[in-house]
């Protein structure tokens, strides 16, 4: 199979999106539960990505009593609302279906998607009944095979985050999700990731691994140079978390970009996959008026090609 067909292979939809080599990278805020339970919160999350020009928001989705150890739920914690149970906090931060609703209006209102990570088969359930574009899996899932054969039989697109992960658990949780219907990401799962810790040439390794699987990126570090990093290596999707104010209460807020840094980061995304180009050569005719002022020896005369740029040819 040629290298062009493998690139229309590796291509999915999310929502309107085309996601994969040849579309505009698809960029997701991930407000996770940076909202801290408050709906005014994700609201104001969602026009903080609608305005910067971000494709979707996600969110994250857990029943409690499933993804809570039984062992913590009693043990009590200091929280923005007073001392309370553990198993009560993770209640305290969870959306319910009307408030999933309001998500959906008020999203469908800014003209931006949203989908969700689902941590275990009964929030998929529970997502089920929103037309969300795709599922996200999220990198502590990876290795959950009941959750990803639930996920597969949707017959949604599945983004999975492989941070924490083996490269033999990542193959395997490809297997159980099928590779036709994924987006694949490239993650590191510290909060906040450390430099040193990116390794952003995973981004090519899982290119050459799956190479008819689009790749991606989720980034938990601070700043956006990294990021805009790994659009240049070749990420068509990219994901990192927002927030209000970084100083906010929640473990997810010191790894999260802010609005102003968030307008700054799909602005340079945009101006990075622009110029990227095609990798084929031309003289540009910008350059012309160069050519001829500072060129002494021509050696290589010009045609004029199809999109009005002008093509090496030989002179003899």
């Amino acid at each position: 199979m040629t290298t062009e067909n493998f690139r229309t292979l590796a291509v999915r939809t999310l929502g309107s999106a085309k996601v994969g080599p040849g579309h505009p990278v698809f960029i997701t805020g991930e407000i996770g539960i940076n909202h801290n339970g408050e709906l005014k919160n994700a609201f104001d999350l969602i026009d903080v990505a609608a305005e910067a020009g971000c494709n979707a928001v996600k969110f994250q989705k857990r029943t409690p009593e499933v993804c809570t150890p039984r062992d913590q739920w009693d043990v009590e914690r200091d929280t923005p609302w007073g001392r309370m149970t553990y198993i009560d906090y993770r209640h305290r931060v969870e959306f319910d279906a009307d408030d999933y609703r309001a998500i959906d209006e008020h999203c469908r209102q800014r003209g931006i998607d949203w989908f969700a990570s689902p941590w275990d088969v009964e929030s998929v359930d529970f997502l089920e009944q929103f037309d969300v574009p795709a599922h996200k899996v999220a990198s502590a899932s990876l290795t959950d095979d009941e959750l990803l054969r639930r996920l597969r039989a949707t017959g949604r697109t599945v983004i999975l985050s492989t941070g924490m992960s083996t490269p033999r658990q990542i193959r395997h949780a490809v297997e159980v999700l099928g590779s036709d219907n994924i987006v694949l990401l490239h993650a590191t799962s510290t909060y906040p990731a450390r430099n040193t810790e990116l390794n952003l040439r995973m981004i090519h390794t899982l290119q050459r691994e799956f190479p008819n699987v689009p790749i991606g990126y989720s980034g938990h570090e601070t700043g956006l140079q990294t990021t805009l990093a790994a659009v240049a290596l070749g990420a068509t999707f990219v994901e990192r978390h927002i927030t209000l104010d970084r100083a906010l209460w929640g473990s997810d807020q010191a790894a999260s970009v802010e609005p102003q840094g968030l307008q700054r980061l799909v602005r340079d995304i945009r101006a990075i996959e622009e110029s990227l180009g095609d990798g084929v050569k031309r003289v540009y005719e910008g350059e012309l008026a160069a050519m001829r002022k500072l060129r002494r020896v021509q050696g290589e005369g010009t045609v004029e090609a199809e999109d009005g740029v002008r093509e090496l040819v030989s002179a003899s």
